[in-house]
């Protein structure tokens, strides 16, 4: 009754059929694979930091700054030079702005410091003067978009919206690197401030969305095999019909 499975017009259903399959396991494994790592790297930002992590190391070690790299202990020293508020950003529900100045290294790009924290309506602390040295957890250039991130477009002069080299580009005549850091301890008058959790390391939306879409690839493909089984039946009962002579022949 199932020969039919092995004519020309069956097989090419058939091969359809498992290639149909293929790729939706492969997709469906693919955005598990996604969320794994999403989950790995959520589980990896919370867990507490190796006696190694936690030692401070030159800048040019830790660069280019990547999840890895992000939230570990930096050192530089240089020069401070100009400096910026950031506008509206909260530490501990408070709110208020960062304060960055650019740190003139000896050799390379200057390097973007978050001194601290400053309340709103406070006093804007002056950046020491001459050569020193800082230390705090390096952080990956802001993206527009971000949550609590503002592109504050049309700020006052002095005022930043993100902390990046793009956003200092047209600002400072210097080279600026594509990473910053916020000091463990903030200079005298400001608030240290946390440092963030590298983008894309928590199990935000997206990675629920990857799971999501795992699911939908799995019930594709078994939709596809229902499918198949439903022609296949259709089919052999109308073998047998013909067979008993209740349906004619196709011609």
């Amino acid at each position: 009754m199932y020969r039919f499975l092995l004519t020309p017009r069956w097989l090419g259903i058939n091969v359809l059929v498992v290639l149909a399959i293929a790729f939706c396991i492969f997709m469906g494994s693919w955005q598990l694979g996604k969320f794994e790592d999403r989950v790995e790297t959520h589980q990896e930002a919370k867990r507490e930091p190796t006696p190694g992590e936690m030692a401070v190391k030159p800048l040019e070690e830790l660069l280019p700054v990547d999840k890895k790299t992000s939230g570990r202990q930096a050192r530089a020293t240089g020069i401070y030079g100009e400096q910026f508020i950031v506008p509206n950003r909260q530490v501990d529900g408070n709110n208020g702005s960062y304060v960055l100045a650019l740190l003139k290294t000896d050799r390379g790009p200057a390097l973007p410091v978050v001194r601290g924290w400053l309340a709103k309506g406070e006093p804007v602390p002056a950046v020491p003067d001459g050569k020193i040295t800082v230390v705090g957890a390096l952080q990956a250039n802001e993206n527009a978009g971000t949550d609590g991130v503002h592109t504050g477009g049309g700020l006052p002069s002095g005022q930043l919206g993100m902390i990046s080299a793009a956003s200092l580009v047209n600002l400072v005549p210097d080279d600026v690197h594509d990473a910053w850091v916020t000091l463990s301890k903030a200079d005298s008058g400001l608030v240290a401030v946390p440092a963030a959790i590298p983008e894309g390391s928590g199990l935000d939306l997206k990675a629920f969305q990857n799971l999501g879409y795992t699911g939908e690839w799995f019930v594709f493909a078994g939709f596809v095999l229902f499918m198949w089984f439903r022609l296949v039946r259709r089919e052999a009962e109308a073998v047998r019909d013909r067979e008993l002579g209740l349906e004619p022949a196709p011609v």
